[in-house]
């Protein structure tokens, strides 16, 4: 965190204890449905209140991040022509985090004390997530953050809608002891998610007589693989673990191709890799590849069926739809309930009547864990057909309960520390 920002965090977390509303141009609301108390400079008086969209519409995680916002907007645009929020209309407040986490950080605090958002949906890296943490944090506002994540966190002022460890890291390495893998090598972003999850993987595998045969990183962006593919087809080990981000896996499966290794004698299993990232990849580059997510357009019910017909229709025939989007959208509709049960849109309130707040999402029923924030999800691997979409291989069957310190695995021990 760069010394401009800190300076800024405390200052904020200074007028903000003082109880004061500075420089947000509106007024804590006089409608009784909110309350003083972690209001901020929210304004509910009017027949609208504002929501802050805060997504990477430029830079490296673009390719991921404006399907999301995409996403969020259709969640918003079905509310509000459902009759909104306790009644009132979202009027969206939307900014670009141009894939920087330090961006990220400066346009939730003009989100929070200049817009005076009532929550913020948005986020997509753990460095991004880490960065944004302090700023809402200190000023007692809300984050709804869509995206799969290393677990080993959890706060009372961010509502987890992706998957934690336990629900998609961990069922994945199951899937992948279960298919015969007894090496691994792993591959990853060098930046907080990777690392952390590699860590959680190491643990797993010792625990359970896996081999780690390497492990390696490159930076957010990075486009040449040559080196790191050599290395990985040289360690031959049954399997890869993947938790590269962004556009540097189409990079990475290029060259993966290219050396002559396949889905079949190498598989690579990814855990940032849905729908909409394997259009830029290319399918011939990584068809038959498994995933681990919790949603895949090819989900078979009313609800998903709906989904993903809206989202077409908004956005055009040949869009897909994916796991943090859904998650994205799925976010907006669970602030909805949390505030229509509290009959309030105060923070404190809110945290309060969040747990067991549920929604019928297109990924299933989803609902609200009121302790850690995060929301119960089923786990599925997937596998990347020639059409390009993704198609169940393994499935929990039911949704797992979020565990994101990993606290029913003894392998896990420590972990957190």
């Amino acid at each position: 965190m760069n010394i401009s920002l800190a300076r800024r965090l405390v200052a904020a977390a200074t007028v903000s204890a003082m109880g004061l509303l500075v420089g947000c141009g509106a007024r804590v609301s006089d409608d009784p449905s909110t309350s003083a108390a972690g209001a901020g400079c929210v304004d509910t008086s009017g027949s609208s209140v504002k929501i802050g969209f805060l997504n990477s519409r430029s830079g490296t995680m673009a390719i991921s991040e404006n399907t999301v916002y995409n996403s969020l907007k259709l969640a918003a645009d079905q509310i509000n022509a459902a009759g909104g929020v306790a009644g009132k209309q979202l009027a969206i407040v939307a900014e670009d985090g141009a894939s920087e986490p330090t961006t990220f950080a400066e346009k939730a605090e003009k989100l929070i004390r200049g817009d005076c958002v009532a929550a913020v949906f948005g986020g997509w890296t753990s460095s991004s997530r880490k960065a944004m943490l302090p700023v809402f944090e200190s000023n007692n506002a809300l984050l709804f953050y869509p995206v799969q994540y290393e677990g080993l966190e959890s706060s009372k002022n961010i509502f987890y809608t992706g998957a934690t460890t336990n629900q998609q890291i961990v069922p994945a390495l199951d899937y992948l002891k279960e298919k015969g893998a007894k090496s691994l090598f792993l591959v990853g972003s060098d930046y907080v998610f990777p690392q952390t999850a590699n860590k959680i993987i190491k643990a797993y595998a010792k625990a359970n007589g896996i081999e780690v045969k390497g492990e390696e990183y490159a930076p957010l962006g990075h486009t040449d693989f040559s080196t790191i593919v050599s290395k990985v087809k040289a360690a031959d080990a049954d399997a890869v673990f993947n938790t590269l981000n962004g556009d540097s896996n189409v990079a990475f499966f290029k060259e993966y191709k290219n050396a002559g290794l396949t889905a079949d004698a190498m598989p690579v299993l990814s855990v940032s890799i849905a729908e909409e990232e394997v259009g830029g990849i290319g399918v011939g580059n990584i068809v038959g590849q498994p995933v681990a997510w919790n949603y895949y357009q090819t989900i078979d019910s009313a609800q998903n069926k709906k989904f993903v017909a809206d989202f077409k229709a908004a956005y055009g025939p040949t869009k897909v739809t994916s796991d943090p989007m859904e998650a994205a959208y799925t976010s907006l509709y669970l602030w909805k309930g949390m505030v229509e049960k509290a009959k309030s849109f105060a923070v404190a309130d809110i945290q309060k009547a969040a747990g067991g707040v549920t929604f019928d999402a297109p990924e299933g029923k989803v609902t609200v864990n009121g302790e850690n924030h995060h929301i119960a999800k089923t786990a599925l691997i997937g596998k990347i057909g020639q059409d390009g979409l993704i198609h169940t291989d393994w499935t929990s069957g039911k949704p797992i309960e979020p565990d994101p310190y990993l606290k029913s695995y003894p392998w896990a021990t420590g972990l957190s520390g």
